[in-house]
């Protein structure tokens, strides 16, 4: 019967009838339901996506300073996607498993055959009436919310989209607000003190110490708008990055965009961060209510009391009363119905 790529036997039940290939002018073969299991593929992590060439880095560690890791320093490889893979998507921030030339010397190309199960998902959709997700980045811990205090002014109803986002992931929010020279933080940071989500100020060439230890081994998404000051703290924090920068527009008022995709890079001190395009906008279709609700455990518990379909902005809400008896704090009910409002790409109810 011979024998299938990994030279085990074949038997008669890894064949039907469609599995016969005709070719004009040749013979007909049977094909093998069987896959390779590619037990020999090494494990990669992927930094780069361009054009359908993936870079990847071979023996990279996710937490631990590079100078106390043992052993040779990660190899760069480019890979692309094995066919077999379909249309599964690879992001930034996948583990992925490679098989080929991955000695990353130049003009060599590994394949990716496989990819790793995720513990969180970055999504995004390209308008609120889409719901078709758009994967960003794949297995961050922490979502780093970029804005400035001043110039460009900060944009609330962004900022809490990336909540709801940072949410529907299960990934933990960060608010990073710099510029602080310009403008005090204490309006912001109330703002979204009821959702106890931490933060840190930064100042115009000032200290990052304190984001350093918020980043240090994690790997952490950054995102904000244009002209925010993201790529500027990227090159501080990874003096070799590179990342280009720009000034904002004095008449528009906004930046314009440096960084045309993600990128990975490894922070000195120990753990990654993915520096992600300015963004202007992010869609939120393919969020649930669910999702963001799971984020306010205090009034996920009265929600039960809601009917069935409750956008929980409406008259109808028991979450009111929920309130009104002293379950739930009132501030952490206008924080909710103000983040599904933004998912709505509704006005605030506040």
């Amino acid at each position: 019967m011979g024998a299938d790529a990994g030279g085990r036997p074949l038997k008669r039940r890894d064949y039907d009838e469609e599995d016969v290939r005709v070719r004009p002018g040749k013979g007909s073969r049977p094909r093998t339901r069987r896959r390779p299991t590619h037990e020999d593929a090494v494990e990669a992590f992927v930094v780069a996506v361009d054009r359908g060439r993936y870079t990847c880095l071979v023996g990279a560690e996710i937490a631990g300073p590079p100078a106390r890791r043992r052993g040779p320093a990660p190899v760069e490889v480019t890979a692309m996607k094995a066919r077999e893979l379909g249309r599964k998507g690879i992001v930034v921030g996948d583990r992925v498993g490679l098989v080929g030339d991955h000695s990353g010397r130049p003009d060599t190309l590994a394949r990716i055959v496989r990819v790793e199960p995720r513990t969180s998902m970055l999504r995004r959709s390209a308008d609120d009436n889409d719901e078709v997700e758009r994967p960003i980045v794949a297995n961050a811990d922490q979502l780093v919310i970029v804005t400035a205090l001043a110039d460009p002014p900060p944009r609330p109803r962004m900022i809490e989209r990336l909540l709801v986002a940072a949410f529907d992931a299960d990934i933990e929010p960060l608010l990073c607000l710099t510029k602080a020279d310009l403008a005090a933080p204490d309006e912001l940071v109330a703002r979204y003190a009821p959702l106890g989500v931490p933060h840190v100020v930064v100042r115009r060439n000032g200290d990052l110490t304190g984001v350093r230890d918020r980043l240090a081994g994690r790997l952490s998404v950054l995102v904000g708008h244009s002209g925010v000051g993201k790529s500027t703290m990227v090159n501080a924090l990874v003096p070799d990055a590179g990342r280009a920068v720009s000034h904002v527009n004095a008449v528009t008022g906004r930046g314009r965009h440096t960084s045309s995709s993600a990128v990975a890079l490894e922070l000195p001190g120990g753990g990654w961060i993915i520096d992600t395009p300015g963004v202007r906008s992010f869609g939120l279709g393919h969020v649930v209510t669910d999702n963001v609700l799971a984020a306010f455990p205090d009034l996920a518990e009265g929600a039960v009391r809601c009917p069935k379909g409750c956008t929980h902005r409406g008259p109808d809400c028991s979450l009111d009363a929920w309130v009104a008896e002293g379950h739930a704090d009132p501030l952490r009910l206008a924080t909710l119905r103000r983040l599904l409002a933004s998912r709505d790409g509704a006005a605030d109810d506040d």
